[in-house]
């Protein structure tokens, strides 16, 4: 099964001469951003830094996230976000940092046909609660994080494939691989069945010259080995 979306640009997507330049490329359909990226970025104005990088990509996803902890507060953010573009996709996380699930936000938002990208999940549990509190026509993009589950001993997998199942009668819903960690993820989601995968610059170049066999990757090894020696001048 193909990806619905070759590759949504992740993570690297906080310096706006790398959004020009990915915005170029015909792998990358469309863009997300999170607090830590922006703050990278040196953006001390948030919604100014929302629109500047809508300037630079005024057409494909841009997936923008509020930073409230709160309900009140999420909820206003949200509604600013979404005002910035139509290709706007606001990305509310499954709970706030206390814990408690963002169940009322996300339904309150999907009734208003806000577009909405819900962070932070992990288990097919949690789109499980997130699928009980939206409808069938409004769009949502569930983002499951690989990456970070792997780093902990805990295979995403199995989670993917539940999730997956639980939204095939959901025709507004796509599953988003997130926190990709080697080129191989690409292959991985795309087996799977996920909608989209985010990946930052370094790997989306990795992923732009897959193909050759395992001779010439044997043969490209050796050949470094030497060439490193030779400049080292090792001697026994």
């Amino acid at each position: 099964m193909n990806l619905k979306r070759t590759c949504l640009l992740s993570f690297e997507l906080f310096f706006l001469g790398l959004i020009k330049k990915f915005n170029k490329k015909k792998i990358v359909k469309g863009f997300t951003t999170n607090p830590s990226l922006i703050r990278k970025a040196g953006a001390r104005d948030y919604k100014s830094y929302c629109k500047k990088i809508l300037k630079a990509c005024p057409e494909k996803p841009i997936s923008f996230e509020v930073f409230a902890d709160d309900h009140k507060n999420m909820i206003n953010q949200a509604y600013i976000l979404n005002s910035l573009g139509k290709n706007v996709y606001v990305k509310i996380p499954f709970c706030n940092s206390k814990g408690n699930f963002c169940g009322k936000i996300i339904k309150e938002l999907n009734k208003k046909n806000i577009k909405l990208n819900i962070t932070a999940v992990y288990s097919s549990s949690q789109t499980k609660k997130i699928l009980k509190n939206i409808n069938k026509k409004s769009k949502v993009i569930i983002s499951i994080f690989a990456g970070r589950s792997g780093d902990t001993g805990l295979d995403p997998i199995p989670e993917f494939k539940k999730s997956l199942s639980l939204c095939k009668n959901y025709k507004n819903v796509e599953i988003l691989w997130a926190s990709v960690r080697e080129p191989y993820n690409y292959l991985q989601a795309k087996q799977l069945g996920c909608h989209i995968i985010t990946v930052p610059p370094s790997i989306i170049e990795k992923i732009e010259k897959f193909g050759g066999t395992f001779y010439q990757l044997t043969l490209d090894t050796v050949k470094t080995f030497l060439d490193d020696s030779k400049k080292s001048k090792f001697k026994i």
